[in-house]
């Protein structure tokens, strides 16, 4: 296939099948970070420019502004070149250096919120009240606002028609992460409508308050509703049947796990995704056909995850986490589970 433009890429993304033993479960995994932005908010981002510009919000040469942790920030980054747009990405500390890297290549502006917050802490609700504020200053500016934005959610609409015809079965439950709720939203309701029975699981990091947990910081990128802000318009808890909590070591050592079983790269929220799928597997509560979203590669992640020294310095080392992997997917256990030498050194 040849396309005209970068946006023809995003989307029909392949499905990666890991075996599962024992049973009859077959695990597929939706390549999201094969979109040319490297992640599945390319849909969505896209989905809201279009949007905006269509309502007449956007004309040529305005400005798009937003809050991101990064992913939402490239997508929108590539649509702005698109269509001769100015993007002002707001980010803060907590965002991985790799992703500013990538949107400030492809012409964002950086903008980063000031103040004390703990490594750990996602300064989300000042990155949003920032972004609103730039957006209100500068003529012809509009501030995205992912979390309440209607087309966040439609964007995800092709997706669900991708891997309903790439299954080529019914889709017995869907596990995926939740954050600003888009996803999770869009997904489950376009695989309910398919298939009423699909179980929708939606997976948000420890200390994250989604489901009504207490908040505390965490190390999760891009997903979860940090204590303090208020979780999205965008959500549609009615479409949720599962919400389920996993921790950063979880996330990440499943993250890490699949790196050194499969040579597969995937990012942290994808690895609390894919931890919990197998966790409800072996528990027997899922069965049959089970998809997760690659949401992002961890090829972002090289300076944290995927650093020995990092992960050591933030406690994050759980070796329990490899050994129950490799009894839910049928592999080796025992001493040689986990790597002995670092993954990967990072000066």
């Amino acid at each position: 296939m040849i396309v005209d433009k970068v946006s023809d890429l995003i989307g029909n993304t392949p499905l990666l099948q890991i075996p599962v033993s024992p049973g009859p479960t077959r695990l597929f995994l939706k390549m999201e970070k094969m979109n040319p932005g490297g992640s599945t908010k390319d849909r969505m981002a896209y989905s809201m420019v279009l949007a905006a510009i269509k309502a007449g919000r956007l004309r040529p040469g305005g400005v798009v502004v937003e809050s991101s942790s990064g992913n939402t920030g490239i997508g929108l980054a590539i649509a702005a070149v698109e269509f001769g747009l100015r993007f002002i990405a707001v980010v803060d500390h907590h965002a991985a250096p790799d992703k500013i890297a990538v949107m400030r290549a492809l012409g964002a502006e950086i903008r980063t919120v000031t103040g004390t917050y703990r490594e750990d802490e996602v300064a989300v609700v000042e990155r949003q009240r920032l972004a609103a504020q730039i957006a209100a200053e500068i003529p012809g500016a509009i501030f995205m606002n992912q979390s309440d934005n209607t087309a966040n959610a439609g964007g995800y609409s092709a997706f669900v028609r991708e891997a309903v015809a790439q299954v080529g079965d019914r889709i017995d439950a869907y596990v995926g992460c939740v954050g600003t709720g888009g996803s999770v939203t869009g997904i489950g309701r376009g695989l309910k409508a398919h298939d009423a029975r699909t179980l929708i699981a939606a997976v948000e990091p420890e200390g994250s308050i989604v489901f009504g947990g207490p908040g505390h910081p965490y190390y999760q990128s891009g997903t979860g509703t940090p204590e303090g802000d208020t979780v999205g318009l965008v959500l549609d808890y009615g479409c949720i049947d599962l919400g389920l909590r996993v921790s950063d070591a979880q996330a990440f050592e499943t993250a890490r796990y699949f790196a050194r079983r499969y040579g597969l790269l995937v990012g942290g929220s994808t690895g609390g995704a894919l931890y919990k799928a197998l966790e409800l597997v072996a528990e027997g509560r899922i069965a049959g056909n089970v998809l997760v979203s690659v949401a992002d590669g961890g090829e972002k992640y090289l300076q944290t995850i995927f650093n020995d020294a990092w992960m050591e310095s933030k406690g994050l080392h759980d070796p329990t986490v490899w050994d129950r992997l490799d009894a839910w997917l049928g592999r080796r256990a025992g001493a040689a589970s986990r790597p002995e030498v670092p993954l990967l050194a990072v000066a």
